[in-house]
Order: structure tokens, then C-alpha cells, then sequence
């Protein structure tokens, strides 16, 4: 089997732990919409939000004691105890007989996905980093296309309990099979060296990369920089969170994380994902047509996502995320017009309705392409060996805190205001792309290990605009080509 072949099946089951948070994520909207909720457990706008936001909550919490536990532990006993916690919670909610139980059982799934969410990044050659930190959010997608269909087909063939009890019992399974087999995958090749566990990070580094060879000259070129990085690292900088704010090239890339995290739950993918049956009724959309409407676009959601595996290597970071955020905000300003001008008693779902629909879906699709997949790759590859598991988890908990944040206010607020709620995503889109077109340096291609001395290098502008930056964008292009070079010395 061909090196990145495996690097590539290797993160497919690390970012298993994706599926179940897509999964779940999915299937909430049609827990909440379905009829046999609503007569079990009577709940007003502000309960509904608790079930859905309870479970990024936990999450928050998952994904920080999920940055000591990837140092302590390594990162495959992290995802095999986040799988075993998501267990507990999943059976809870799947066996609820009161609300106060539902709320219990999402917030430990959450709690489990937050240690899920730190996979294995770091195996992939810089050549195809992109492609398998974008793992992320494609099996996240997987996930989303799962939940949307058995939700929508227990909605329509189901009327008791079973409704929504099925769909948060299938979510169990891929757990499950995570637990059980995610010892027979390897640890990250960094994280060994950096325990004192050498000789087996360098027999890592070559089967990931060389079939085994560890006189593979590339093999041998990153195992010796691996080295020099971490013993550099040991000498000059401590192992705490407070690093990530005292050091000036650290804190900046904390800031951006973080940054990118929050602006891509403002898109509002994350209302429109749990919360589908309100917001499609606003237009006049009945809910088993929404959650039909819903599984249709995970469908295109995974095909935008694999074009974005397939070409983020190429077309870099910060373009992408850029445009996606301004795509973004014109499908928000033409779902808040369609909705103020097309209410439900003058609507009931015609012209208008498609409209609406289609929008969701392009808005999806350029959702799915570039701000998705972009807010896993580029926090994953910015940090330094020592701040990596501490930095992804900040920016991982900002992620779950604003979703949480998201999902508690947006029912009652489209209740409250209604139309106008909508604005709010369409503005922040627009301010994303002008943050990002100002602060967002490029990283495509550029060796981990050369993030901290180009890229965020101490004296590094951090508006990446003017004559000043450009020497900086020269360096990181020299690094990336520099991958080239090493990739074609190793094949003669």
C-alpha cells in the first residue's frame, strides 16, 4: 500500500469521531421537530434550545480536558475515552423518559465529542496535509448525511416514541466500533518523540510515510527536523497554557484559531442545521418537508466537501475562505428578504419556498467547501509541537462555545423577531471575509515545523497586507517549495 494511501485510511478512522459529531449535530433537528417529542416531553422554545445546545456545551468541556489528556495519554487513549464517554451519553438519550434526562445524556455525548475532535492531524505529508486534516469536517458530513435521512425517514413512517428514539440510538454504533479498534492504529509520530519514545516515532514516521523504509531519505529528513524542533522546544519554551499567551508567535496563532473557529460558527450553519423545521415553517415549509429538504443538501454538503480535499492543496487557504464567507453573506441576504417579504400564510411554500430552498443548498455548498473544512485544517497546522493539542483545544472550545451559544438563542429569537434574526448571519459573514482578508497569512504547504520561524515567526506582521508582508509570503513560498524538492529526491 502506497504511504500516503495509508496516511489517508489512517485519518479516515481517526476522524470517525466526526461522524458521530455530525451525526448528532443532524439528527437534533429532527428530534426537536418531531410530534411524539412534542406530546412526551411538552417543551417551550428555551427547553428545545437546551437539548441542542447542552450538547456543544459538554463539548466545550471535552475539548478542554482533551488538550492534557493528548499530552498525557497520546492521541489514540484520547479518542478511545472520548468514544467510551460519548457511549454513556448516547444511551442516555436514547432511553430519556423525562427531558431532564435528555439534557443529561447530550451533555455527556457532548462531553465525549470534545475529546473526539482531537484526531490524529499530524501524520499527513505537507503535501497532502489539507486533504486529510479535511477529513475533519467531510466525515463530519458523513455524519450530517446519516442523521438527516434516518431522521427524515422515521419522521415520516414513525408516530411513537420511536420517531426520535431510533435515530439517537444509531449513533452508538460507530462509537462502538471506534473504541474497539482504535488501539490498532498508530500514535502520532511527534508525539512519541516528544515522550522519549524515538526509535518508535521514527518506525511510525516510516511506515506512514515509506513503507516501512527508515532510511527513506525524506523519512529521515523530518525525523531529524522533528527532533531538532522538539529539543529546541524543551530548551527554550515551557509546556503550559500560559505559553500560548505570553509568546507573541503563539499568542497570534491562539488568536487566529480561536478567530476562525467563532467566524465559522457566525455563519449560521449551525441554526439552520438544528433548528431546519422552524426555519423552513417560517417560509411556509412543513417539517417532514424540511428534514427531506435537509437530507437533500448533506448530500450536496459531501460532494462540496470532497471537492474541498481534493483541491484545497491547490487553491490554498486563504482565498477559499475568503470568497466563501462572501458567497455566505449574499445567500443570508437573500434568505432574510425571502423571509420577511414571503410569510407563511402568503407563501405556503411555492415560488418563493424553492427559492428559499435553493439558497440554503448554494449557501451549504459554499459552506461546506470553505469555511467548514478551513476551520479543522488551519488551526491544526499553525502551532508548534508543544502548543499543538493546547491550541487546538482553545480554538476547538470557542467552536463549541458559540455553537452553543447558537443553538440556545436561535429559537427563541426567530420567535421574537423573526425575519430580522437573520441579518445578524449576513453581517458577520461579511465581516469574516474582511477579517480574514486582513489577518489570514497563507500556510498551504508549508512544513509544520516551519510555521513558527516564516510564517509566525517572531517579527511577522500580523495584517498581512502592504510591502512589509511580502518578504514573509516569499519565505513561506520557498518552504512549500522546498516540500517539492524533498518529495522529488525521495522518488529517484
Amino acid at each position: 500500500m502506497k504511504p500516503h494511501t495509508y496516511q489517508f485510511l489512517v485519518g479516515v478512522f481517526a476522524s470517525m469521531g466526526s461522524v458521530l459529531f455530525g451525526y448528532d449535530l443532524g439528527v437534533i433537528a429532527g428530534v426537536v421537530g418531531s410530534t411524539s417529542y412534542a406530546e412526551l416531553f411538552q417543551s417551550n422554545a428555551a427547553q428545545d434550545g437546551a437539548v441542542v445546545s447542552l450538547f456543544t456545551g459538554g463539548a466545550f468541556f471535552g475539548a478542554m480536558f482533551a488538550g492534557p489528556a493528548g499530552d498525557m495519554l497520546g492521541r489514540r487513549l484520547t479518542i478511545m475515552l472520548g468514544a467510551i464517554i460519548f457511549l454513556l451519553g448516547g444511551a442516555i438519550q436514547t432511553a430519556a423518559q423525562t427531558i431532564h434526562y435528555l439534557y443529561g445524556g447530550r451533555a455527556i455525548a457532548g462531553l465525549g465529542v470534545g475529546f473526539l475532535t482531537m484526531i490524529i492531524r499530524e501524520i499527513a505529508h505537507p503535501s497532502i496535509r489539507g486533504r486529510v486534516t479535511g477529513l475533519q469536517q467531510f466525515m463530519l458530513g458523513i455524519g450530517a448525511f446519516l442523521a438527516g435521512w434516518i431522521s427524515w425517514g422515521c419522521f415520516i413512517n414513525l408516530t411513537n416514541d420511536a420517531q426520535w428514539r431510533i435515530p439517537l440510538g444509531i449513533q452508538n454504533l460507530p462509537a462502538l466500533v471506534l473504541a474497539a479498534l482504535i488501539l490498532l492504529f498508530p500514535e502520532s509520530p511527534r508525539w512519541l518523540v516528544d515522550h522519549d519514545r524515538a526509535e518508535e516515532g521514527l518506525r511510525t514516521l516510516a511506515k506512514l510515510h515509506s513503507n516501512g523504509d527508515i532510511n527513506d531519505p525524506w523519512v529521515q529528513a523530518e525525523f531529524a527536523q522533528i527532533q531538532e524542533t522538539i529539543s529546541f522546544e524543551h530548551e527554550h519554551e515551557a509546556k503550559s497554557y500560559m505559553e500560548l499567551f505570553t509568546n507573541p508567535s503563539a499568542f497570534r496563532r491562539l488568536f487566529l484559531a480561536c478567530a476562525i473557529q467563532g467566524a465559522t460558527q457566525m455563519t449560521g450553519v449551525s441554526a439552520i442545521q438544528y433548528f431546519s423545521v422552524t426555519i423552513f415553517a417560517q417560509i411556509g415549509i412543513s417539517a417532514d418537508e424540511a428534514l427531506k429538504y435537509q437530507a437533500i443538501n448533506s448530500i450536496l454538503a459531501l460532494i462540496a466537501q470532497a471537492f474541498c480535499m481534493l483541491l484545497i492543496d491547490k487553491f490554498g487557504r486563504r482565498p477559499t475562505i475568503i470568497v466563501g464567507n462572501v458567497v455566505n453573506c449574499i445567500m443570508f441576504i437573500i434568505v432574510t428578504i425571502l423571509i420577511s417579504q414571503f410569510p407563511p400564510d402568503t407563501n405556503s411554500g411555492g415560488t418563493a419556498g424553492w427559492g428559499f430552498i435553493i439558497v440554503t443548498w448554494l449557501f451549504n455548498i459554499s459552506f461546506s467547501f470553505a469555511c467548514g473544512p478551513l476551520s479543522w485544517i488551519i488551526p491544526a497546522e499553525i502551532f508548534d509541537t508543544h502548543t499543538r493539542s493546547k491550541g487546538v483545544s482553545l480554538a476547538t472550545m470557542i467552536s463549541f462555545a458559540f455553537n452553543t451559544l447558537i443553538g440556545q438563542i436561535t429559537k427563541v429569537a426567530i420567535d421574537s423577531v423573526g425575519w430580522r434574526y437573520f441579518t445578524l448571519f449576513a453581517v458577520c459573514n461579511a465581516t469574516n471575509a474582511l477579517f480574514f482578508w486582513l489577518v489570514l497569512p497563507e500556510t498551504k504547504r508549508v512544513p509544520l515545523e516551519q510555521m513558527s520561524t516564516v510564517v509566525f515567526a517572531p517579527d511577522a506582521p500580523w495584517i498581512v497586507l502592504g510591502k512589509r508582508s511580502k518578504a514573509f509570503r516569499a519565505a513561506a513560498e520557498a518552504a512549500a517549495v522546498d516540500v517539492k524538492e524533498v518529495e522529488l529526491k525521495g522518488k529517484v
